[in-house]
């Protein structure tokens, strides 16, 4: 198997060494039988802490991040050139920074907007790029990029044949406020999508009907392994089997370890006395995640910065079937951002 490292954004570069495969726990972790939950997706990029800032990707208090309210178009492509991993044949491989949607509403700026422009700057000419695998908009991560219509429904059909038998193809790595009660296994759920008061919700559903699935609810199935725990936080290996969105987060929060820096499903989690539980969606709304004060003072952050605390969830490697008769499989790596690096030290949360 080919491997191909994403260039450095300042992350853990020894990442690859071990997050490369795991053995499969037995446990299949079903939802909690309390209420489900709403979160908003698609919710507007959030500025994030000062108005100190040293360029499209720098940030004070969260190195690595993008500004893309400071950017143009021109500036947004040679983001993009820059944290080109691999380019191949027809295909280009990037590692997006965290807070750039895929797609949008005509006229924002986005990866779909901007492919015409960074196709010519990768001198493609009038074979214009296609999104083929991305990360969601505050997730960081692999983004994978054809120039030939071919090579895109091929690998197209290879990641759905790939979740049909239940091969994971993606693998994320994400900080958990919170330790899964398991150190691996599976979260089964079924979800569907609802519109309520102007946003997108997605909420589990408990033994849904055939009704139900007529009516756009989906079965969703994630693998997860816990890395390395400390300080009340855990770092996860997650590999999600079904396409939903907010999946992962989603999955996460049912185990009561929303991801750090979730500022819409963390509200469903609740503490009494040490004890956490799940709160209904009706009466939660979405809002910024908030972490006790022995967690901040690890992190270093005030409340007011830690209410700008991005999304901890990385698409750290995407495997790949060869482009050619008998050529290997690869493997595509991308290191973590720096916010993130520096949260696991400051965590002490290492390969055990």
């Amino acid at each position: 198997m080919r491997t191909v490292s994403v260039r450095e954004m300042g992350g853990c570069r020894g990442l690859g060494r071990f997050w490369g495969g795991w053995r499969r726990g037995p446990g299949v972790h079903a939802a909690p039988e309390a209420a489900g939950f709403g979160t908003e997706a698609g919710h507007q990029l959030r500025r994030r802490g000062s108005s100190k800032r040293s360029g499209p990707l720098g940030h004070q208090a969260f190195p690595g991040l993008l500004q893309l309210e400071n950017l143009s178009r021109e500036g947004l492509v040679d983001v993009l050139r820059a944290a080109v991993v691999d380019q191949k044949g027809p295909l280009v491989t990037l590692n997006k920074p965290p807070g750039l949607p895929v797609t949008g509403k005509p006229g924002e700026l986005t990866l779909f907007s901007v492919l015409p422009e960074l196709s010519q700057s990768l001198g493609l000419r009038d074979r214009e790029l296609q999104v083929v695998q991305a990360s969601g908009k505050e997730t960081s991560g692999l983004v994978l990029l054809s120039s030939c219509p071919q090579t895109a429904s091929r690998l197209q059909k290879f990641f759905i044949h790939s979740r049909r038998a239940q091969r994971p193809t993606a693998t994320y790595c994400a900080v958990t406020d919170g330790v899964p009660a398991s150190p691996e296994g599976h979260i089964q759920v079924a979800l569907k999508l609802e519109h309520t008061d102007g946003v997108d919700l997605v909420i589990p559903v408990k033994s849904p009907s055939r009704k139900d699935f007529q009516e756009g609810v989906k079965r969703t199935l994630s693998h997860f392994h816990v890395v390395a725990m400390g300080a009340g936080c855990a770092l996860v290996q997650l590999q999600p089997l079904t396409v939903f969105p907010s999946q992962l987060q989603v999955h996460m929060v049912l185990q009561l370890c929303p991801v750090l820096g979730d500022h819409t499903y963390s509200a469903c989690v609740g503490t009494v006395l040490g004890q956490r539980f799940l709160l209904p969606a009706k009466s939660t709304k979405p809002r910024r995640q908030v972490l006790d004060e022995a967690l901040l003072r690890r992190l270093h952050l005030t409340p007011a910065q830690a209410a700008q605390l991005p999304l901890h969830l990385h698409l750290h490697c995407l495997h790949l079937p060869g482009m050619r008769p008998r050529e290997a499989p690869m493997k595509l790596l991308a290191p973590l951002p720096s916010y993130f690096s520096r949260t696991l030290q400051c965590l002490g949360l290492h390969q055990q």
